[in-house]
């Protein structure tokens, strides 16, 4: 799962980033430039039609990236099969590509509280439709399939979250998500109404950081037009063929 994995490589590479030089990576890095769009924010579409547009800014040469963030991104991609997006969109600005994911890190991957990542990913599928967030919803979307394993909730939470198939925790989780969200006057039974379903008061700060972080996140998939990979939509949709997997790892 690229989500975990780009989580702990993040806090790895994070720590080290201070330490390292704008130095061009070595030539097996750039390698996998062609995935990365060049410096046009476009890539070749798998089908070999047009290319896919991604970003309305320029997408950078791997070879002009800091070395901590080209490895990041080959190993996302080596471990996940594809390198999603975001990743290409933000390192149009390296500093802030590095503070993004130090951030997205530790609301969406740390293992303290009483959220699990599954419902992480529903808060950001409810706000991300809020506020219009194609990227989001389809990327989180996904995620959430994988951590849930339910591939239709995603779905009815796109369409209207109070009418899917949730249960009353999830519901109280998203109704204050969603107070966030919009910006409501956050008063005391909102808090009750989450300590109702077994939630603490830092829970509540993470379901409001969540939300608030991909109110952020949103807005620059907006000023961007940031477009999901084609991979994200059949994620987690169809139980893998373990059987098969193991078949290909044979040969």
């Amino acid at each position: 799962m690229w989500s975990d994995m780009a989580g702990k490589l993040v806090s790895k590479l994070l720590f080290r980033s201070s330490l390292l030089t704008q130095a061009a990576p070595p030539a097996s890095s750039l390698l996998l430039q062609g995935r990365s769009g060049g410096s046009a924010a476009t890539r070749q579409s798998s089908s070999g039609g047009p290319p896919e547009k991604i970003s309305r800014y320029p997408i950078p040469y791997r070879k002009n990236l800091p070395y901590d963030i080209v490895e990041l991104m080959e190993e996302v991609e080596a471990k996940g099969g594809f390198l999603p997006n975001v990743f290409k969109v933000l390192s149009h600005r390296p500093a802030e590509f590095r503070a993004f994911f130090a951030y997205y890190n530790e609301l969406m991957n740390k293992d303290t509280g009483n959220i699990t990542k599954a419902e992480r990913e529903l808060i950001v599928v409810a706000t991300s439709i809020h506020n219009r967030c194609l990227y989001c919803v389809v990327s989180h979307s996904a995620l959430h399939r994988i951590y849930s394993k339910k591939p239709t909730v995603a779905d009815q939470v796109v369409v209207n979250y109070k009418n899917a198939e949730l249960s009353p925790r999830e519901l109280a989780m998203l109704d204050f998500a969603m107070a966030v969200c919009r910006c409501d006057t956050i008063t005391e039974e909102h808090f009750q109404s989450l300590e109702e379903v077994g939630f603490d008061r830092e829970d509540a700060w993470d379901i409001a950081a969540i939300a608030a972080f991909f109110a952020m996140s949103n807005r620059l998939a907006h000023l961007t037009d940031m477009r999901p990979n084609l991979e994200f939509y059949n994620m987690g949709r169809v139980p893998r063929d373990k059987h098969k997997d193991e078949a290909k790892d044979g040969h």
